[in-house]
Parts: C-alpha cells; sequence; structure tokens
C-alpha cells in the first residue's frame, strides 16, 4: 500500500535523524509526575491512544504521566490549559495535529502547529457509519437522503474542528449536501449518541466505531478516503471514492504535544524515547490493527511535514465554510 509505504519512509528518516541527534543530549530525568492533558472526553480516540502511549513512556522515564481530560471548546480548552503551564517540560497535550493546527483560524487560541514539539503515533481514518435502524445502506443513500432532506439528516461529530466535523464538512463542500451537526464532547460520546438512535449518522474515526461495527451496533458504509479499511473481526469497509470518484482525504496523524520553550533536555530525551521505544512499541502496533489505525511514530522536522496537508485542508475547509474568524493564509497557512 502506497501510503504504508510512505509511512514507513518517513519513520525511518525519522529515527535516523533522531539517534543521530540525541545521542549526544543529556538525558532527561523528570523528578515528579508530568500532567498530559487529554482535550476530548475519555474514550475517545484521543484518550485511548493517549493512554497507550504513556505507559510505553512510563518504562522509558521512570516516572507517572498522569492522563488529565479536559474537554470543551473542541479541543481548544484543554490545550489552552497546556499552552499556558509553565514552560518547565511537566505540562503535555495530545490530539490530532489538524485540530492543533486550526486553533488560531477558528479564533479559539492564538497557537500555530509550529509552536509544538510534535510526537505523532497513529494517522487514523474517518468512517461514515449509521445506526443500523435507519434505511441506509450505502453511503450513496445517505448523500441523496441529504440531497432530498437538506439540513434534516442528523450527523453527530465531536464538535467543529474534529475528525468527524471535519470529514462530513469535506463531504458536504464535495457534494454540496446540507446535514443536522449535532455536537458531543468527544468522538466515544458521538459514536455511543448514533447508537442510541440521537442521530443517523457518523463520521467519526475508526478506532471510536471499531466495538460497535463489530458488535453490529452501527453499520459501516464507507471510509472518508479513497482507501479501503480492513477491521479486524469486521472485514473491509469500502473507500467513499466508489460513490464520489477521485475523492481523497489528507492523512490525520494524533499524537502527543509539547510545546516549545521547554527545556532542550526534555525534547532531546522524549525524541530519544521514540526513535527507540516508541517506534517499536508492540503495544502502539497492537492498537492500530485491531482498532483501524495506521502505526506511524514520527516526530522532529518529519512529523511537521507529514501533518501539514491535513491542517491545510482543515483550515481553509473551516474558513470557506464560513465556520473560521481567521483566514488561514493571515497565520502561515497558504491555501492549498
Amino acid at each position: 500500500m502506497h501510503a504504508r509505504t510512505l509511512l514507513t519512509t518517513l519513520m525511518a528518516a525519522a529515527v535516523g535523524l533522531a539517534l543521530a541527534g540525541t545521542s549526544q543530549a543529556q538525558q532527561w530525568k523528570p523528578v515528579r509526575p508530568i500532567n498530559l492533558i487529554v482535550p476530548w472526553a475519555a474514550g475517545g480516540s484521543t484518550d485511548q491512544v493517549t493512554r497507550i502511549a504513556a505507559s510505553e513512556m512510563e518504562k522509558a522515564l521512570g516516572q507517572t504521566i498522569v492522563i488529565v481530560n479536559q474537554p470543551g471548546a473542541s479541543g481548544s480548552i484543554g490545550t489552552k490549559s497546556a499552552f499556558d503551564a509553565p514552560r518547565d517540560g511537566y505540562t503535555w497535550t495530545a490530539g490530532a495535529a489538524q485540530d492543533l493546527g486550526a486553533y488560531e483560524t477558528l479564533g479559539t487560541l492564538k497557537t500555530r502547529i509550529t509552536d509544538w514539539h510534535l510526537f505523532l503515533n497513529v494517522a487514523n481514518i474517518q468512517v461514515m457509519s449509521v445506526n443500523p435502524k435507519t434505511p441506509y445502506n450505502s453511503a450513496k443513500e445517505v448523500l441523496d437522503a441529504m440531497k432530498a432532506k437538506p439540513g434534516q439528516v442528523s450527523v453527530a461529530t465531536a464538535g467543529v474542528t474534529s475528525a468527524g466535523h471535519n470529514a462530513m464538512e469535506l463531504i458536504a463542500k464535495v457534494t454540496g449536501v446540507k446535514y443536522k451537526h449535532v455536537t458531543y464532547d468527544g468522538g466515544n460520546p458521538a459514536v455511543v449518541a448514533t447508537v442510541a438512535g440521537e442521530a443517523d449518522v457518523t463520521t467519526q474515526l475508526a478506532v471510536e466505531q471499531a466495538d460497535m461495527i463489530r458488535g453490529k451496533r452501527l453499520r459501516p458504509l464507507a471510509t472518508v478516503s479513497d482507501k479501503p479499511l480492513e477491521l479486524e473481526g469486521f472485514g473491509t469497509i469500502p473507500p467513499l471514492s466508489q460513490t464520489l470518484p477521485g475523492f481523497t482525504a489528507p492523512v490525520n496523524y494524533f499524537g502527543i504535544f509539547i510545546p516549545k520553550g521547554v527545556p532542550d533536555e526534555v525534547v532531546k530525551t522524549v525524541e530519544k524515547i521514540w526513535a527507540e521505544n516508541i517506534v517499536k512499541s508492540e503495544a502502539l502496533k497492537k492498537y492500530a490493527t485491531s482498532r483501524g489505525a495506521l502505526f506511524a511514530p514520527q516526530y522532529g522536522e518529519a512529523a511537521q511535514k507529514a501533518v501539514f496537508p491535513a491542517v491545510q485542508a482543515n483550515a481553509w475547509l473551516l474558513f470557506d465554510g464560513g465556520k473560521a474568524k481567521v483566514s488561514p493564509d493571515t497565520v502561515g497557512i497558504p491555501k492549498p
């Protein structure tokens, strides 16, 4: 698969750079627990993968990492807490890089993707799924219903800028459909709400839907991508490009983010852990395989380059859709 080949190449380059740059670095030994703020609700995609990554890092650091769930305002509240905390290396955050890169455009938090050290762990893919009690058996049927009943077919997501919202907005831009947006404090609540019948559709991440899909409590119709997804215990979910020829979506990377300005030894130590431990993590690999994600550890300049297409697409999608206050090209994000 082309995507996996690209990820493998980038990972190898990142590891080589890290090993060269960290061999002489002073090892950071944290003397107290590290607070890792997850700016979304417990149980969602960010919460799931961050807890696994934190557990792996604790072994290498010899120190506890405390996960603090602080949802609200599409992730910007918890992210702001990390951004405003003392730059001593003891407060980090996590999430999707495309969300982090859109906050300044949205006007919710004055920060850019380049203000952060990115430590990516997986790449996630969104899936259009429906409550099995709905009459929809294909992505085409959902889109046809949205065209026939503008603003009436409800879609549950984790809120503006979330992966699910970004996916549905991209679909709306390509097709011209209008839908009813129902927002929740995280991907897991949005998925559960769809299962409960509060919404007809969800376009949240496969990792958040996997158990409900395997349990036949959600009916997956298409990946919001030009690539199919093999979900362990279910089978193949076809790509939306089968319904919408030529449809593509940028890779949606997740990870842990440390604000720039922390001591250099903190950054070098985490880079070393990423190069020597995270890239070999069987726990993260197992998570990715079982949940329908791509194992994709990266950091440094390679990570910044990898995430920018999704940051760019997300920021302009929000701005063109009238949901952003600041034009992306004025905050360092040129139009694609």
